[in-house]
């Protein structure tokens, strides 16, 4: 029977999983494959694994609970093997690696920021702060103008925007930093204009989450910060 993985730990883990249960319909039972100083977190793969709200939800259910003990290699969604000896190869195979990656993670988390730019917020700013795009925006009023008119009010627009977007990304980052012992950060999005994960020392928790609850503050209305945090570090495994 092909196994499910969730995480893998040191043997010396707490690993309290009564009544843990992980994906599958009706939901897999939640045991350990050990070997050496290593364990591996599992249960049976079931035939029709997808990624839907349900098994998502019990990987991510299964991952904190093991980690909020103490420190965990969180392995990526969808992770099975053919059998529980296959997983103690791969723990054996890789002992030395995931031991140095264990160290390294212990007493840290990782932390997801999240930066939203309000395209309203910003036009409004744009045209209060540029005379040019004030006259463009009059000309093509109700239809008005030539289509170059156009053209030149939608680029000076996205210009400014993306300037907009690519200073508070940076200033966002350089906070951030000096706070972290590593970093992670996808390119930018139409969606998000910062997006990044952090790996943070546990006595700096606080002190990361006043950080970004300051940011936010500052920058006020038509930027959204989030945070996300304290995590499992799924960025750094």
């Amino acid at each position: 029977m092909s196994v499910y993985v969730y995480a893998i730990t040191r043997d010396s883990h707490p690993l309290d999983l009564d009544g843990a249960t992980g994906v599958g319909e009706p939901p897999g039972e939640v045991r350990v494959v050990r070997s050496g100083s290593l364990c591996a977190v599992v249960s049976e793969s079931p035939d029709d694994l997808s990624v839907g709200h349900r098994d998502l939800h019990a990987h991510q259910e299964v991952q904190e609970r093991v980690w909020a003990e103490g420190p965990a290699l969180p392995l990526s969604f969808g992770f099975v093997a053919t059998d529980e000896e296959a997983v103690r190869a791969v723990l054996d195979e890789r002992a030395e690696l995931f031991a140095q990656r264990l160290d390294e993670l212990t007493g840290r988390a990782e932390f997801n920021v999240k930066g939203v730019l309000d395209e309203d917020t910003v036009l409004r700013a744009v045209l209060e702060q540029s005379a040019q795009a004030r006259e463009l925006r009059e000309r093509t009023r109700e239809g008005g103008g030539t289509y170059e008119d156009r053209l030149a009010l939608g680029q000076l627009v996205a210009q400014e925007v993306q300037g907009r977007e690519e200073a508070l990304a940076a200033e966002v980052l350089d906070a951030l930093r000096p706070l972290a012992a590593a970093e992670k950060v996808s390119p930018p999005s139409k969606q998000y204009f910062v997006s990044a994960s952090f790996l943070v020392a546990e006595d700096r928790f606080e002190e990361f989450g006043r950080t970004c609850s300051e940011l936010a503050e500052r920058y006020g209305e038509g930027v959204d910060l989030r945070l996300r945090g304290p995590l499992p570090a799924y960025s750094f495994v």
